[in-house]
């Protein structure tokens, strides 16, 4: 995925579009690594590459999950199935490293995920209501909309690839621009640079 998103047509496109790029960002700081990398304390943030991108998941599918039953009842149809995601959405996802994980499979989750959110925002009812989850640090509100949910989507996962970019970094050096040039199958640093 480029570094920078493709032009968007329409709002739901470029909710979609920022979401689903900014989760692949997360999976690019993953290339590369072996195990005992994705599973390094590199800073004191209680995060390693590999639990960050677990976090990561939870988050993504739980705000999934949530856009796809807010839009099942705003169009008078069932939730069941579609909800799932306040689990996440209120902080109770272990984000623990699985025995299973490596840079590859999480990379492989980390895409369905991006793209499962990027359909479900592109099918969404924007101004469908979405329940607040029960967690302090949502105290105060009493209801988002599914726009209000994808915006924050946004910012929550494009702050973890900036924590994720800082975890890599202090592992081996390398930075969002190398990786992602090598994620596209660019030379890194380009030509003439």
């Amino acid at each position: 995925m480029p570094f920078l998103t493709a032009d968007i047509t329409d709002e739901h496109d470029g909710l979609a579009v920022f979401t689903q790029q900014q989760v692949h960002q997360v999976g690019t700081t993953l290339r590369d690594l072996d195990r005992e990398q994705l599973a390094a304390r590199s800073t004191v943030s209680v995060f390693t590459p590999g639990t960050l991108a677990r976090h990561v998941l939870a988050v993504v599918t739980g705000f999934a999950a949530e856009i796809r039953a807010a839009t099942a009842v705003a169009e008078g149809r069932d939730p069941v199935g579609a909800v799932g995601g306040t689990a996440a959405l209120s902080g109770d996802d272990a984000g623990s490293l699985r025995p299973t994980d490596t840079a590859e499979t999480l990379i492989e989750e980390l895409t369905a995920a991006a793209d499962e959110l990027a359909a479900a925002v592109r099918d969404a009812d924007l101004d469908a209501p979405v329940p607040v989850p029960p967690a302090p640090w949502f105290s105060g509100e009493e209801r988002w909309t599914v726009r209000w949910v994808a915006l924050h989507c946004v910012e929550e996962v494009a702050r973890h690839a900036g924590h994720a970019d800082l975890l890599r970094e202090s592992i081996d050096g390398k930075g969002a621009y190398e990786l992602n040039a090598h994620a596209d199958g660019q030379e890194w640093p380009p030509p003439g640079w």
